[in-house]
């Protein structure tokens, strides 16, 4: 049985520019490496980590704004990954992507209005009726003032501008959406709206949501299964209430860190946070990548890489030593 979506074997490799006498290339980022899992229709996924363990790459990855080096992203059955730019085109208007920050990705010179109907008119949706009225609805479902549609996006708070940014992701009526730290850099009380708001459309439309946020508190609010990245790789995959409450790789357990403290101490197993910063991608360290900060690495992790397993049903991890509850 295939799956809504399906991510499989997806590497991201990106060739450092050339230099020097001889021209030679300067290295290889190892952005991705064997990422797999599938999202059914109307869920919620999540990806955690550090910055720089792969999860934007990965989302541009499934959206295909970064062509993957190897491996395959299927929706609904098409392999996107065999198609051409053009093939592409009516896959883009059912995927679309929330970005970090909303300001940087708007054009300061353009009204709101027209910010919400641009990618209609990229995808040559409506006319200029019905693209104004689609806009101006959807402008009062994020709680804004039609007004909006004539001013700029300067003129607004940071979380009325990613409402303004969910608006347009939302006017070519997608399927997927991929959230890239929604939430990030605004208050507390903001980033309750901003949640609550996302899983009240996800009811409502029957939208699917790849979440990434370094803050596993979010994501645990809308995701049905978590995936943990560590250095481009997989580390840990488990429904949410599993991976909250009995993580097993020690990277995980160390984030639970990021979690409000109400939900933290249902948590049974605690470790400190990793020591240094993680390894560069363009060298990354043998055996498992995440020994050179692991409190609790034997010499097996520094030679040998360990594959991801099967602790129960839908909770897998890659290490040699899983923790177990209590540990």
């Amino acid at each position: 049985m295939s799956h809504w979506l399906e991510v499989k074997n997806l590497d991201v490799r990106f060739q450092l520019g050339e230099g020097g006498i001889l021209r030679q290339s300067q290295g290889t980022i190892h952005a991705l490496s064997d990422i797999h899992f599938a999202l059914e229709q109307g869920q919620t996924i999540g990806l955690i980590g550090e910055s720089g363990s792969g999860k934007s790459t990965l989302g541009r990855a499934i959206l295909h704004l970064v062509r993957p080096s190897a491996g395959e992203v299927f929706l609904n059955g098409m392999n996107l990954t065999k198609l051409s730019e053009q093939k592409m085109r009516p896959y883009r208007q059912q995927m679309q992507m929330v970005f970090q920050d909303p300001f940087d990705s708007m054009n300061a010179r353009m009204t709101v209005g027209q910010i919400i109907m641009e990618p209609l008119l990229l995808q040559r949706l409506g006319n200029s009726s019905t693209r104004r009225h689609k806009a101006e609805a959807l402008l009062e479902r994020m709680g804004l003032d039609r007004r909006a549609m004539n001013r700029y996006p300067g003129q607004y708070s940071g979380g009325q501008r990613q409402r303004i940014a969910i608006a347009r992701a939302l006017s070519t009526e997608p399927q997927l959406l991929v959230l890239d730290e929604p939430t990030s850099g605004l208050d507390v009380s903001m980033q309750a709206r901003i949640l609550n708001l996302l899983q009240d459309l996800q009811k409502e439309m029957g939208l699917s949501y790849v979440f990434i946020s370094h803050d596993l508190g979010a994501v645990s609010y809308l995701a049905q299964t978590i995936i943990v990245l560590y250095l481009g790789r997989i580390v840990e995959v488990a429904p949410t209430a599993t991976l909250i409450a009995t993580p097993a790789h020690p990277y995980t357990a160390s984030l639970m860190d990021a979690l409000p403290p109400m939900v933290r101490q249902n948590t049974a197993t605690h470790l400190p946070m990793p020591v240094g910063e993680p390894p560069s991608p363009v060298n990354p360290p043998s055996g498992c990548a995440f020994h050179t900060r692991c409190p609790k690495a034997e010499a097996r992790c520094s030679s040998e890489r360990p594959p991801l397993q099967d602790l129960s049903p839908g909770h897998q991890v890659a290490c040699h030593f899983p923790l177990q509850v209590g540990n």
